[in-house]
């Protein structure tokens, strides 16, 4: 099985922490050059120094605060015009507030559509140029399980995060042609500093501990436990490798088993 990625470049969004640094690492770790992508500096230069160099790779920092899809756009060009051209892009974004669907104000919406599509979207238009010139690209959207079943209390994201779906599977389908595939990677409940924060807010609501609650989460998932961010990170280096050459379109959970569809 290639799972070589030396010689290829990745832009990681999102990858100050969490899932976009797990899979930064991954990246790094099949021996890509990674350009990490997020608002927080500092941050970014202590995952930098995490990365793997054992091939010869070069890794960057690039700031920008996604809630400006103008400002994204900007840096990303500036950058591509200092170090080339990517073969990778992972989008991924920090989701919606929770609230119901039905309370939740237009605005909302919008903000959410600009922070995911718009920019999702200005980003693979600005990298697949280079990507077509190389004959291979892999872009990999970290979205959510609810594309295949709405989340209870999370009207916003469900309504978004499905958008993004649909767009990546009309690109899968436009860009298939260039050797250029377009997956979606949807993430189960994963130790992650977001999971810390969601367990604590349905601890307080439902008036039991924290560690209940982990547990009443956990008895839901098959597998019985949440997962890794390295587990998660792993499944979007696959298929930014050469051995997903043929996986093109779909949406990939990685959540233990606890979405209750096929």
């Amino acid at each position: 099985m290639n799972l070589d990625l030396t010689g290829k470049r990745a832009l990681v969004c999102g990858s100050s922490q969490g899932l976009g640094k797990a899979s930064a690492i991954e990246l790094a770790l099949l021996g890509a050059s990674v350009t990490l992508f997020s608002r927080n500096t500092e941050k970014l230069q202590a995952v930098l120094a995490e990365l793997d160099t054992s091939k010869g790779q070069q890794h960057h920092v690039l700031v920008a605060d996604f809630t400006d899809p103008a400002a994204v756009k900007d840096a990303l060009e500036r950058h591509l015009a200092e170090t080339g051209s990517f073969q990778i892009l992972v989008n991924n974004t920090g989701g919606p507030a929770p609230g119901l669907a039905n309370a939740a104000d237009s605005q909302a919406f919008v903000d959410a559509f600009n922070l995911h599509l718009v920019n999702n979207h200005n980003l693979v238009q600005a990298l697949m140029p280079g990507m077509k010139e190389a004959g291979y690209g892999r872009v990999i959207n970290v979205i959510s399980t609810s594309v295949k079943v709405p989340l209870n209390g999370l009207g916003v994201s469900n309504t978004v995060r499905g958008a993004v779906a649909s767009w990546a599977k009309t690109l899968a389908s436009e860009l298939g042609q260039f050797n250029i595939t377009v997956n979606n990677v949807l993430p189960g409940a994963t130790n992650t500093v977001r999971l810390e924060a969601i367990i604590t807010n349905k601890a307080k609501k439902a008036g039991v501990s924290e560690a209940q609650m982990a547990e009443e989460e956990k008895s839901i998932i098959p597998m019985r436990r949440f997962g890794e961010a390295h587990e998660f990170g792993s499944a979007v280096a696959f298929l930014a490798s050469p051995a997903a050459s043929y996986i093109n379109g779909v949406n990939l959970p990685v959540d233990g088993g606890r979405t209750g569809c096929l």
